[in-house]
């Protein structure tokens, strides 16, 4: 069986539920400087730009750099940068199963190795973006980076250096530089970060200017579960019936967004290939999009993980074949979180139909996405997530959410565990199960010295935690209290019945 590759395109068989693309796109000229080679840009971004070269919109290749030391170029550069991404899941009620040989990677290269062959293509005037995936940690002021070092060591000391180049080649042309990484207004902090770096090194300040005026850093927002590699035995069955090899074939669910702000109007006219895909937005205030994501997909998943997991759930997906679990995430949403997330900005059409969807992507079952992993973190994201969405709801209804008190507690009962060495481990119904939570030790001294009532008043009145006393919302501490001393005991399915209004 022969490999992915320019050559072999030629030979795959045409079948229903899969796009094989024209060998022409394969020569269209490099646009688009990518940092990463991770499978959320080859899922998302890199996926939006083969749309767009596929319908026309666009006709332009991405030069990606590997800026890691790990791993080598070596299945891109023998793939001729082909690779497979199978889309898997529910959209809009009906199955979707689709293999698409996504052509938009024209090169990886290395930033260890091949840096001066970078600063030579971006000299080139097509390329005119620049998106980039380089983890949370990426986008941050390393003080002791240089910018002229071959590479420079961080990802903002590499689009210094891009920069600088592409001003000494050609100052008519700048760059839209857009990061995904996941945190918020990263385009304003890259920037903030790379114009520090140059006044540290003492840059021209017409080099600044240019910046400033040439190009535009966007903030964005992706959002797509993509798992990355299948199982092998699925991968050796798939390529089987797909008739060829492929080391870089990757999943990911149907639903996608790109929310991309566009406070420049230059920017829409910069990125032809928006209209391509419905799963791009470019809006002048991404805020609404934010909001959305966090509080109805990540607020949902951080208020029903406890409850889960004592459930006796590892995956998302069989969450919701349980028909109780399944009435509690559509109560939790559409009776507590829509009312708060609606107003001015978001509509309550708008917000119904946000939740729909998060119901259907956990609902697919071809995504393994394991409630122990979500639990990864669990104090800091009941903070960040949830603990404004309790907030807003008294604020509106000025009594006690039920699906969000239950959660509440069934976090509690999770956190509750004890000393492994460095780790903690929680046991529930002879099931040792790790927190990995850097409150872990806080939870496990409590649990020693209190119970009961006492022990959810001093969590929720605990202001390193929440940076406020819940105790002061009426009736929340008695609710989570009733609701704990129900799981202690083993009551979970009756106490969940109990909660959710069918």
């Amino acid at each position: 069986m022969e490999s992915l590759n320019r050559k072999s395109l030629r030979h795959i068989q045409p079948q229903p539920n899969l796009e094989i693309p024209d060998p022409a796109l394969l020569d269209l000229p490099e646009k688009v400087l990518q940092f990463g080679t991770g499978v959320l840009l080859r899922g998302l971004p890199d996926y939006f730009i083969d749309r767009a070269n596929k319908s026309g919109l666009f006709d332009g290749r991405i030069l990606v750099v590997k800026s890691t030391s790990r791993g080598e170029t070596d299945a891109f550069d023998q793939q001729d940068g082909l690779y497979t991404l199978c889309v898997k899941g529910l959209e809009n009620g009906s199955p979707v199963q689709k293999y698409l040989i996504e052509a938009a990677i024209s090169r990886v290269l290395s930033a260890q190795h091949a840096w001066d062959s970078i600063l030579d293509a971006v000299k080139q005037q097509d390329i005119r973006l620049i998106i980039s995936n380089t983890t949370e940690v990426g986008i941050r002021l390393d003080a002791a980076d240089n910018p002229f070092a071959h590479p420079p060591r961080s990802f903002p000391g590499k689009l210094l250096a891009v920069l600088y180049a592409r001003y000494q080649a050609d100052p008519e042309k700048g760059f839209v530089i857009i990061p995904t990484e996941l945190i918020p207004d990263n385009g304003d902090r890259l920037q903030a970060i790379v114009r520090e770096m140059a006044q540290r090194h003492q840059l021209p300040a017409a080099f600044l200017q240019w910046m400033d005026a040439a190009c535009v850093f966007c903030n964005s927002l992706v959002d797509r579960i993509v798992p990355g590699k299948l199982p092998a035995d699925e991968q050796e069955k798939l390529e089987q019936q797909l008739g060829y090899r492929d080391e870089l074939m990757i999943q990911a669910e149907p639903y996608r967004l790109w929310a991309i702000e566009a406070r420049d109007p230059r920017v829409e006219a910069w990125l032809p290939w928006a209209k391509a895909d419905s799963g791009v937005v470019l809006a002048p205030d991404i805020t609404r999009y934010r909001e959305l994501k966090l509080r109805l997909l990540n607020g949902t998943h951080t208020f029903s993980c406890g409850l889960a997991h004592l459930m006796g759930f590892d995956t998302v997906f069989q969450a919701t074949q349980h028909q109780a679990m399944m009435a509690f995430l559509h109560q939790l949403m559409w009776d507590e979180i829509v009312p708060v997330v609606t107003g001015q900005d978001i509509s309550r059409e708008m917000a119904e139909t946000f939740a729909h969807q998060v119901l259907e992507r956990f609902a697919n079952p071809f995504l393994k996405h394991h409630w122990i992993d979500i639990s990864v973190e669990y104090t800091e994201k009941m903070r960040m997530r949830n603990v404004p969405l309790i907030k807003g709801y008294y604020q509106r209804f000025v009594t006690v959410p039920a699906a969000m008190a239950l959660g509440f507690a069934a976090y509690l009962l999770f956190m509750k565990g004890e000393a492994n060495g460095q780790h903690y481990t929680g046991n529930w119904a002879g099931q040792t199960y790790p927190i990995r939570d850097s409150r872990a030790g806080y939870f496990t001294e409590l649990w020693k010295r209190s119970e009961g009532e006492q022990l959810v008043r001093e969590v929720l009145g605990n202001t390193d935690l929440w940076q406020e006393d819940l105790n002061t919302l009426p009736g929340f501490a008695e609710a989570v209290h009733a609701n704990l001393e129900r799981l202690m005991q083993g009551e979970v399915e009756k106490v969940l019945r109990s909660t959710i209004f069918v």
